[in-house]
């Protein structure tokens, strides 16, 4: 299905910044096409042949409102979601110091107890900001990959949307630039706009990867990128 993907990159870098004169020429030629055929008995020879006319009127229907609902609904649905931000363990320790032992001559030494040392959070943070591929490929917020346990790695998303798609996932990218092999998947991506937090694969080295990547994994297209500083 990748050649879905090549007209959509076409559509979205060529047609769609022209979408108001391209709209235009469609009603004209809508227009036209409309003249035409009552010049030429077009509707006459439809209403001559009503069975034929219903028949080709409903394959048209059952072959492209299926897919053209599963290309286009995207563009109108949108999902929110807030979740809140993942909690971050602390990992603290102790030291006590204790004065020498007590004995049979001698008072008992005070004990003095230090404070607990706790270690800084942590909060391993790597932060990048969404931009969307193209005019139509739009996508903003922040992106935010947080060390919430030793570990364990969460990619927070906040004041996030994107244009939605039919199978958008979110990858973990080696490309600041975007999707690139040897990215990982972290999961399909749970809403357009909120915020979120998404679960990093156990195991990953994320010190490898730049990026937080929104890709249509279906037909190979990016939608938007974040790349982690």
């Amino acid at each position: 299905m990748e050649w879905i993907g090549d007209l959509e990159r076409t559509f979205a870098t060529s047609l769609y910044p022209l979408r108001v004169p391209i709209a235009i020429a469609l009603l004209v030629g809508l227009v036209v096409l409309i003249l035409v055929a009552r010049r030429r008995g077009w509707v006459g020879m439809v209403r001559r042949h009503p069975g034929r006319a219903a028949l080709l009127a409903v394959a048209l229907l059952v072959v492209g409102l299926p897919v053209g609902w599963y290309l286009g609904s995207p563009l109108i649905i949108r999902t929110s979601l807030a979740e809140p931000a993942p909690s971050v363990t602390t990992d603290p320790s102790s030291s006590l110091a204790i004065g020498p032992a007590p004995t049979a001559s001698a008072a008992p030494a005070e004990t003095t107890a230090k404070p607990a040392l706790t270690s800084p959070p942590l909060a391993a943070v790597r932060t990048g900001t969404f931009k969307g591929a193209d005019d139509f490929h739009f996508g903003s917020g922040t992106a935010r990959l947080i060390e919430a346990q030793p570990d364990v790695w969460i990619v927070r998303f906040e004041e996030f949307s994107v244009r939605n798609g039919p199978d958008l996932y979110v990858y973990l990218s080696p490309d600041p630039r975007g999707f690139a092999d040897g990215a990982v998947e972290l999961g399909r991506l749970k809403a357009t706009d909120g915020a979120f937090n998404t679960e990093v694969p156990p195991g990953t080295k994320v010190a490898d990867l730049r990026s937080v990547v929104i890709w249509c994994k279906q037909f190979g297209v990016l939608f938007a990128v974040a790349a982690l500083a």
